[in-house]
């Protein structure tokens, strides 16, 4: 097991990518903490656990500093460590750059980068006295190249690539790496509603002319979180089927 007895932290692992990430790391012998304001996570955890793993779910909001001080401690003072901190929650709100509102605007951003930024403050401490972590933090190929529609979105992913790089510098001394996994298209609920023939025209633009299943995302963390690649630190690994960019 590669992960075995360590303790991860996932945000946004009711669902998705997150759910995969999830299930994996369980199966690789972590004990799972899913972090998620969706009580579809009560469900992850439950099988989780019917299925020989350990798993809890907190519902609590990444935004919210006080709940995530709060969570956290509660998971060190009865686990006795954070090992593991997988930033995966996130949200769109997709509007070109003349229609996009300040809302909008505010909304991804209080999620995908303030969140990551909340949680992993938080955790930083843990891993420093136990000289141990991996933080692995959910980028995106759009966080590369951009997408139309997309500026608040590409915006907190290209940030989200910056701050593990950053990271990685301020915390490397105390045994902790810090990476960013930027997948491609990936067939999550986030996708469900986009209509057959658009959805064939995206799997065509990709080079290996398939989207990807959230399984394939979360081996990209499953070796990033594990001891394989203690010498993995400020990368942003790219899991896209060689989308150009």
């Amino acid at each position: 097991m590669r992960l075995k007895d360590k303790v991860a932290i996932i945000t946004g692992g009711a669902r998705g990518i997150g759910e995969a990430i999830a299930k994996l790391f369980a199966k690789e012998g972590a004990k799972v903490m899913i972090i998620d304001l969706l009580d579809q996570g009560i469900e992850v955890a439950d099988n989780i656990n019917k299925g020989n793993g350990i798993a809890e779910y907190h519902k609590i909001s990444v935004t919210d500093k006080t709940a995530v001080e709060n969570c956290f401690a509660s998971i060190h003072k009865k686990h006795g460590s954070i090992d593991i901190l997988i930033n995966n929650a996130g949200i769109t709100r997709d509007r070109t750059l003349e229609k996009m509102s300040i809302e909008e605007w505010d909304a991804v951003i209080e999620v995908n980068l303030k969140g990551v930024f909340i949680c992993t403050q938080t955790a930083a401490p843990y891993m420093k006295a136990n000289k141990y972590g991996r933080i692995v933090s959910a980028a995106s190929n759009v966080g590369l190249r951009g997408n139309f529609g997309q500026t608040n979105y590409a915006a907190t992913k290209a940030g989200v690539i910056a701050m593990s790089k950053t990271w990685t510098m301020e915390l490397g001394k105390y045994g902790i790496t810090a990476n960013a996994v930027a997948p491609g298209f990936t067939l999550t609920d986030m996708v469900a509603e986009i209509p057959e023939a658009h959805l064939e025209a995206i799997k065509a633009s990709i080079p290996l002319k398939t989207a990807a299943q959230p399984i394939d995302i979360a081996y990209g963390y499953l070796y990033l979180a594990s001891d394989e690649a203690r010498f993995v630190s400020g990368i942003c690994l790219t899991i896209d089927g060689g989308t150009a960019r």
